[in-house]
């Protein structure tokens, strides 16, 4: 059976995705997540420091639970949990890397933008996953259409969400989590402003009491 990875949407309203440049911004930038609320941190494999990143913290951040995102290779799997990853985000999964992830040890919120993609992943044994992009892929009114046919679902919607369209999501039944990154300020991480970020990360926790 598959490792469930809905309790993982239970622990944060928002999920934080990060693109790490600098690695030394890692730590103190989950720490500042965590300090806020948002304990559940996504990394993505977008850049070469993503690895050493996802290392750092989970070596240095004990009250995180960092994951790897941008899961498009199977060959992603190996590094990122070799540099100790705790869960994966894929943003689309075709039938390769569904089969590869299935097979993984650790949560996983492999991800779609159809309801045909999403019963091919149910019919895998998920039943937690990504939406992405969600505001382009028609955003919180699809999710809704979605709790009827498909009740078994949570989603993880991404793509396009900010602080403003995030209620409008977490209202919704089937939605577990938010991912976004308006959390982390491209200005406040390049002037190392951590406690704006733990300040935008503690009103992001407080979207759901």
């Amino acid at each position: 059976m598959l490792p469930d990875a809905r309790p993982l949407l239970e622990l944060a309203p928002v999920i934080p995705v990060l693109t790490i440049r600098d690695v030394r911004q890692a730590v103190p930038l989950a720490r500042a997540l965590a300090a806020g609320g948002l304990s559940v941190i996504e990394v993505t494999l977008r850049t070469p420091q993503a690895a050493d990143a996802i290392r750092a913290i989970a070596r240095e951040v004990p009250e995180a639970l960092v994951g790897a995102g941008t899961i498009t290779r199977i060959e992603d799997i190996q590094v990122a949990t070799a540099a100790g990853a705790r869960f994966l985000v894929s943003p689309g999964t075709p039938p390769a890397l569904a089969d590869a992830l299935a097979a993984m040890p650790i949560p996983v919120l492999p991800g779609c933008a159809t309801v045909t993609e999403a019963m091919a992943l149910a019919a895998r044994g998920f039943t937690a996953l990504k939406f992405f992009p969600a505001e382009p892929s028609g955003g919180a009114a699809f999710l809704k259409s979605l709790s009827g046919p498909l009740p078994g679902l949570v989603f993880c919607p991404t793509g396009g969400i900010d602080a403003a369209k995030a209620p409008t999501y977490l209202a919704l039944a089937n939605v577990g989590a938010v991912g976004g990154s308006w959390i982390v300020p491209d200005d406040a991480l390049a002037a190392g402003d951590y406690d704006r970020i733990t300040a935008l990360a503690r009103a992001a926790r407080a979207l759901r009491p």
